[in-house]
């Protein structure tokens, strides 16, 4: 059983508790419903502004991971081009010494 089945099986346990709950309440069905609606939206507010916050996680994450790309594709091409010069200094060392021992 996976972490996501078990939080699940917690979530509609947690829900059939209530909704049993409710069924037994010793208050008036409007006010039981009123109190339920009421929970429901400040819900459903809560769950809107932390989707609204993970959303904007995300954005800054990628952003910073796009960033962090650029940098390491950067990074390389400067390196590659360093070795490129490094091994043209060397053919030319080499095609120098080379033209020098024929002479």
């Amino acid at each position: 059983m996976s972490k996501s089945d078990f939080s699940l099986g917690v979530l509609f346990g947690a829900l059939a508790g209530s909704v049993v709950a409710l069924l037994y309440a010793p208050e008036k069905g409007k006010t039981t419903r009123d109190r339920l609606s009421f929970r429901i939206s400040q819900t459903v507010d809560e769950l809107s502004h932390l989707v609204e916050k993970l959303n904007n996680e995300k954005e800054k994450l990628e952003s910073e991971a796009k960033k962090r790309g650029a940098e390491v594709v950067s990074e390389a091409q400067e390196k590659a081009e360093n070795l490129i010069k490094e091994a043209e200094a060397l053919l030319h060392n080499v095609s120098k010494k080379e033209a020098e021992a024929n002479d």
